[in-house]
């Protein structure tokens, strides 16, 4: 297949598939979701990824309809039926399906989606441009959750800006980017914001500062600004899909390159352990 969606047992090409006009998800945006990137078949840090979204799920207190071990069997069965096995590896789950209202539902039987495409592996050679955005989401950015719109709008502003990304900031202190975790190097150290209410606590994140550590870079899990963004000797940014970019310009102007070497060895670490995962299927 070259696309797969499942729902609830059903799976066909995603054009193919239809839903429930009262799924929640289509009232609240009343769920949510995981992704990762696949390769060779086999899906990078799926142990850590479906920890968090039934994590997720449990803040929300959505009742999932499977086991993690079943969901991660699902998962590794429906990859197998793709064409190929350099793939986007998308799930979700909503609070079922009933007549619109706000309270939870009596007895509603949550859904599970799932959704696969290909995806090449990035190349974090490239350089990416960002801009930065007033961050006005909720408090509960910790929530991988369905209600995405001021990320989509940050998103499409920097689209418009020509630029991949949008750093969030709220009163001068960096939070995260639109769809990515934010982090920068200066004098040898990673700093990162702390993994509170403010920022998704990324996969790819947690996976920088580890090899950070196992390469003997310091790191700090603090607060920084705008303005230590700004004169940062390097600016990364993290996500499941593109592994460890660095920025080359923010708003306009010109940031980083001033640590390439440990900058090159830190990605080459990142890009290491996702080939040396992925190298075979399970």
């Amino acid at each position: 297949m070259k696309t797969l969606g499942y729902y609830n047992g059903r799976y066909d090409e995603i054009d193919n598939m239809t839903i429930p006009m009262n799924d929640r998800v289509c009232w609240f945006g009343d769920g949510v979701y995981d992704a990762g990137p696949c390769r060779n078949y086999h899906i990078f840090a799926l142990d850590e990824h479906v920890d968090r979204f039934f994590n997720n799920a449990g803040l929300l207190k959505i009742q999932m309809p499977c086991t993690k071990e079943e969901l991660k069997a699902l998962l590794n069965d429906l990859v197998r039926k793709m064409d190929t096995g350099s793939l986007f590896v998308y799930y979700q789950v909503t609070r079922g399906t009933a007549v619109r209202s706000h309270e939870f539902p009596a007895n509603c039987p949550a859904n599970l989606w799932i959704m696969l495409k290909p995806q090449k592996a990035p190349e974090l050679t490239e350089k990416i441009k960002l801009i930065t955005v007033e961050d006005t989401r909720f408090f509960h950015c910790n929530i991988k959750t369905l209600n995405l719109i001021p990320s989509v709008m940050a998103a499409q502003k920097a689209s418009e800006a020509g630029c991949q990304e949008a750093v969030f900031h709220r009163d001068g202190r960096v939070t995260e980017c639109a769809h990515s975790n934010c982090h920068i190097i200066k004098e040898g150290i990673l700093y990162t914001a702390p993994a509170d209410n403010l920022i998704l606590p990324g996969i790819a994140r947690s996976h920088l500062i580890q090899n950070c550590k196992k390469l003997g870079i310091p790191v700090s899990e603090t607060p920084y600004t705008l303005k230590e963004l700004m004169d940062a000797d390097e600016v990364l940014v993290t996500s499941s899909t593109k592994l460890c970019m660095s920025a080359d310009e923010i708003d306009g102007r010109p940031v980083g390159g001033k640590a390439p070497e440990l900058l090159k060895r830190i990605q080459d670490a990142v890009k290491s352990e996702f080939l040396e995962e992925t190298a075979t299927a399970d």
